[in-house]
């Protein structure tokens, strides 16, 4: 069912300094900001030769992210993003297996305009799980 890492999200409370360093220190090919209202960030991917790093920022006052900033103002590792084929049959199969999909519990299209879903971290050993359509 799981398939490949498509990305490691960062959370960081500056997208413009996170992304100049990525760019300028390690030489990385750094995408420019896009805003997820959805999704209530505005991202930007390092791209890397095997998978990409999300950088996530808090896009207004009701952000997902921001209370994980709140309690890591330096930010950190926000969730891993795994693709699966059918993201209904991997939602009904973890779901079948007792984990707790967050929200509605329907995909909402991501950054990659592809859907997406969210798996509650303490299902998945500690860890927030993005699932994302190949």
């Amino acid at each position: 069912m799981i398939g490949r890492l498509n990305h490691v999200a960062i959370a960081v409370p500056d997208l413009e300094a996170a992304s100049a360093l990525y760019r300028n220190a390690l030489g990385a090919d750094v995408t420019e900001p896009q805003p997820e209202p959805a999704h209530g960030v505005t991202v930007v991917f390092v791209n890397l030769p095997n998978t990409k790093i999300e950088f996530l920022e808090p896009l207004g006052e009701d952000s997902p992210i921001r209370a994980f900033l709140d309690r890591n103002p330096g930010g950190g590792i926000h969730h891993l993003c795994y693709e699966v084929d059918d993201i209904h049959a991997a939602r009904d199969r973890l779901v079948a297996a007792g984990a707790r999909v967050l929200g509605s519990g329907e995909p909402k299209i991501g950054a990659h305009g592809k859907p997406v879903l969210f798996l509650h971290p303490k299902d998945l050993l500690g860890t927030l799980v993005e699932l994302e359509q190949a």
